[in-house]
């Protein structure tokens, strides 16, 4: 590790000892696959149409508050998906997902691993902003499920990071604690896309103790991506 990097850390709260920690057994297990019905046009967009099919949405309420749809945003090359649960007011704002303080943290945090926020791609499992910065509901996350499905296909990720309960359990479709879901290597979809959940920087922002195992996933995510480069 360079000193940049544990300068970096350092000032995310994070202690360079953590490293130390042996990373967690990887545990593959199959999560419920959701899928997109055969005639949902959503399945024949290439990135600019689907762009264009979300910032028109207006299937759930939720377009009835937002300023702007949130997409996504980064490399539509990248190995590495990183998917929130919602755009908050900043995001709403910005169109833009992770541009808040959460964003500035999560920046922070592909930082430690030597990534940059443009060698990734980033979205959420809804692209409007929930009143309140609410968490999303069942039908709004059902309503902005093909638009997320058909990104994953089109980006043809090595690895599916989800950012916090939310979702992780509209991935993984579980109520299981994002404590628990922490560690291991889910297998994602019908191409078995590898996907690890992490607690969402938001709630680290609230939690600052939790930084310390949130580098230990990363130490995860990090293995896990240079073995897939293999």
């Amino acid at each position: 590790m360079t000193n940049t990097h544990a300068q970096y850390l350092k000032a995310m709260g994070i202690q360079i000892w953590v490293r130390r920690h042996t990373p967690p057994t990887v545990r593959p297990i199959k999560s419920d696959t959701i899928q997109v019905t055969n005639n949902n046009p959503i399945r024949e967009l290439d990135w600019n149409a689907l762009q264009n099919q979300v910032a028109t949405c207006t299937a759930c309420k939720l377009h009835q508050t937002r300023a702007h749809t949130v997409f996504g945003i980064g490399n539509r090359q990248a190995d590495l998906m990183l998917i929130g649960e919602a755009p908050g007011a900043d995001e709403d704002a910005q169109a833009e997902p992770f541009v808040g303080r959460a964003g500035q943290l999560l920046n922070a945090i592909l930082y430690a691993i030597e990534l940059k926020r443009e060698s990734v791609y980033i979205t959420n499992v809804v692209k409007c902003r929930p009143p309140e910065n609410r968490n999303p509901d069942k039908h709004e996350l059902d309503c902005c499920n093909a638009f997320l499905q058909r990104q994953i296909t089109l980006l043809k990720p090595k690895l599916i990071v989800a950012l916090g309960r939310v979702a992780a359990h509209h991935l993984l479709a579980t109520d299981t604690t994002i404590t628990k879901l922490r560690g291991q290597r889910f297998e994602y979809g019908e191409n078995k896309t590898p996907l690890i959940a992490t607690y969402h920087p938001a709630y680290l922002l609230r939690r600052p103790t939790e930084k310390r195992h949130t580098w230990q996933d990363l130490q995860f995510i990090d293995k896990t991506v240079a073995e897939l480069k293999q």
